[in-house]
């Protein structure tokens, strides 16, 4: 599976962007063959396959991001199909400018966390007609309990950067005895409260410092579902150098299926808006109060049985992927797709009529985006491409 991109070298000495390319060990075309300046290169985006020794498959990916503001911690994963319970995901880690202060000393080191929900079942569960079941176990970075171990040194103090990679379960984070310092959410410094514990809803990813202050000694990490019957739960070790005793007892509990605690926790998260941002910006910030919106979207999720199968849908749309790129269709091909075949509400009703929904915006609109739940299930959405903070909130429960 391959696509293909356009890379632009911006240093000043970076002349010819294909030697730099060459000199990392990276294959492309001279922007030359295709009349560009020497400045530019095109290069391959691919998934490439390939055997090992002992005949497992592994997977590399090879992303090219043109990072501007997303600094922070991401995670990448296959959008279609159930690739991403297959394990088709992994941790990204951008930075910002070295002149650009951020409001905490560097750490001395760290620690990507991956960790989700994990199925026995595949897709066909859902083509008889059933829904997604409860997961068959968690994951720390791609490992069951104990299966994976993260080094420290004491008195020392470690970034880690969580993700919740998982497909319907949220879940709380939590690590024996040692605090963390919440710094970042995706690409946002926020204020720096300390918790004992974190709920990290389905694709949120969090950076928290924890310091090395505990008897030299090893520790539980604590991964456990929230809101689910049964509660699951995985460990992971937390190993000081020089540690010649390992963990013992049962690992510490945590928050299960109360709600309260988790809400309080979400308006406790604050943006920092003291801390520099990934770069300087000569044009200033907007003044987000003063804009007028020009448009209102209400995003809501509904399922239904459509031809014995168990479908989700959003404005009473549930996607159907074209055969054709959309981006090429919208290029030069018609028919493949029609913008507004999805509203800007959701018709009131259960339907999850089959389409390649598209729905169309203006170029530098300023639209406000809000997002319903009428499920009895925590939803995620992924808004690819874009970073956003949530700027208000309201929850309704069920009596």
């Amino acid at each position: 599976m391959a696509a293909y991109a356009w890379l632009k070298c911006e240093k000043e000495e970076d002349l010819d962007c294909l030697a730099v390319l060459r000199n990392a060990g990276i294959i492309g075309l001279a922007g030359s063959l295709f009349k560009a300046e020497s400045r530019y290169s095109s290069i391959t985006i691919a998934l490439e396959k390939c055997s090992s020794r002992n005949s497992k498959l592994f997977f590399f990916f090879f992303y090219i991001l043109q990072a501007k503001d997303q600094i922070g911690s991401f995670f990448y994963f296959p959008s279609l199909a159930f690739h991403k319970a297959a394990g088709g995901f992994g941790g990204i880690k951008i930075f910002s400018c070295p002149r650009i202060p951020v409001p905490f000393p560097n750490p001395a080191g760290e620690h990507t966390v991956l960790t989700g929900d994990w199925f026995k079942k595949n897709q066909t569960i859902l083509d008889t007609g059933n829904g997604m079941p409860i997961a068959d176990g968690l994951l720390i970075n791609g490992r069951g309990w104990n299966g994976y171990t993260f080094n420290v040194d004491h008195g020392k103090t470690y970034r880690f950067r969580i993700s919740s990679v998982g497909l319907t379960t949220s879940i709380n984070f939590r690590n024996q005895v040692h605090n963390l310092k919440l710094i970042k959410v995706e690409g946002s410094h926020t204020l720096q409260n300390t918790y004992s514990s974190l709920d990290i809803h389905l694709g949120q990813s969090y950076s928290v410092l924890v310091t090395a202050d505990q008897p030299v000694q090893d520790y539980y990490i604590v991964v456990s579902s929230r809101f689910t019957n049964p509660v699951l739960t995985t460990t992971t070790i937390l190993h000081y150098s020089n540690s010649v005793k390992g963990v013992s007892g049962p690992p510490p509990g945590g928050p299960t299926t109360q709600i309260n605690s988790s809400l309080n926790q979400t308006r406790s998260i604050r943006w920092n808006l003291t801390a520099s941002g990934s770069r300087p910006n000569p044009l200033g910030s907007y003044h987000y109060g003063l804009v007028n919106t020009a448009r209102t979207i209400k995003l809501a999720n509904n399922a239904n049985i459509v031809n014995g199968k168990q479908r989700y849908a959003v404005n009473g749309v549930s996607v159907f992927p074209a055969d054709t790129p959309l981006k090429l269709a919208d290029y030069k091909i018609p028919g493949v797709f029609n913008f507004g075949s999805i509203p800007d509400k959701h018709p009131g009703d259960s339907r999850c009529d089959l389409k390649t929904s598209v729905m169309a915006a203006d170029f530098r609109a300023y639209v406000e985006i809000v997002f319903e739940d009428w499920t009895d299930t925590v939803q995620s959405w992924h808004i690819d491409g874009y970073s956003f903070f949530v700027v208000s909130g309201k929850i309704q429960l069920k009596a």
